[in-house]
């Protein structure tokens, strides 16, 4: 489903660290908008981040990139939150919660003065705790209020299980669901690989599916973020490109089916919370919030990870 328009497609990206930069660079090459405004409270970052983009505009196609104000939100169709203290070697997301409550508390109000239309994608972290923030201080249509949830852990899941067992990862199809971060829940139960049950699956693929080896994937699914901040300091190729998918399906109003963060209305009996479960997104934002038929670990697991994440809501004030 491809209903892109052709009137202007400007994208606001607020915060341009380096999992904001990275996602300008991923939206121009992808050709995803004819506009992008980088906005940071470094005004002269976010100047020089759009003077090394727009050097690459001759190799893509045609875009405007610059730097830019909250004014410069005005009639965005996505304004990208990604400010935000970044995550430490060790540091849970939850960890950040209060910091960057703090800073959203000063962003979300100004951006809403501008546009308060435009579709909330907020990327910063804890991100489901900040999505629920963003719902309460922009009085938008939840709807138009998301996180992008566990869409990157959904891919980690993807590839790893790909690697355990030979295959591309486009042909495995496996979600995670709950919070980003420490109490996430993989579905093994409805994971495939080309419409096959990991189940079946494994009795013919010859390498062995252990319970052992599905706690060790589930593990390094869950700390990845925490091994590559080890190694080079932060996570932004992954991420800029999993926020990047969520853009194409609201610009493309394709209806994709992405496990992304929104306020849950009732959704396993659960509310009050924005967390991930499979969402179809479009260009009105959240279309439908799908429940899937989990086991009775997988459940519990999940109503675990709502009643984490209403935790440290109450602990930050919200």
């Amino acid at each position: 489903m491809d209903r892109m328009q052709s009137t202007s497609r400007r994208i606001a990206i607020v915060g341009v660290g380096a999992v904001g930069s990275t996602l300008a660079y991923a939206l121009m090459i992808q050709g995803q908008a004819n506009e992008i405004v980088l906005v940071d409270v470094n005004r002269a970052k976010a100047e020089g981040e759009a003077m090394d983009l727009g050097h690459g505009l001759p190799f893509v196609r045609p875009v405007e990139v610059r730097a830019g104000d909250y004014a410069d939100c005005a009639s965005a169709e996505i304004i990208i939150i990604t400010a935000g203290a970044a995550s430490q070697p060790r540091q849970t997301r939850l960890d950040l919660a209060a910091r960057n409550v703090a800073i959203l508390k000063q962003i979300i109000p100004q951006i809403v003065r501008h546009n308060p239309e435009g579709i909330l994608l907020v990327v910063t972290n804890p991100v489901d705790v900040l999505t629920y923030l963003t719902v309460k201080l922009a009085e938008h249509p939840a709807a138009k209020v998301i996180g992008s949830g566990t869409v990157l852990d959904s891919a980690r899941f993807r590839y790893l299980l790909a690697r355990h067992c030979g295959v591309d990862p486009r042909n495995v199809h496996a979600q995670v669901i709950g919070e980003h971060g420490d109490s996430e829940v993989p579905v093994w139960s409805l994971a495939n690989i080309a419409g096959t049950r990991l189940a079946e699956y494994c009795l013919v693929c010859g390498r062995g599916c252990t319970q052992v080896q599905r706690e060790e994937i589930s593990r390094q699914v869950r700390e990845s973020a925490n091994e590559v901040i080890q190694r080079k300091g932060a996570t932004f190729y992954a991420v800029g490109l999993a926020t990047a998918s969520i853009v194409e399906s609201i610009l493309r109003d394709q209806h994709s089916v992405l496990p992304v963060s929104s306020l849950l209305r009732g959704q396993y009996g659960l509310g009050d919370v924005c967390l991930s479960l499979p969402t179809v997104v479009g260009r009105a934002g959240v279309i439908r919030v799908l429940e899937l038929s989990l086991n009775e670990k997988e459940l519990e697991r999940l109503r675990h990870s709502a009643e984490v994440l209403r935790k440290v809501q109450r602990a930050v004030g919200l």
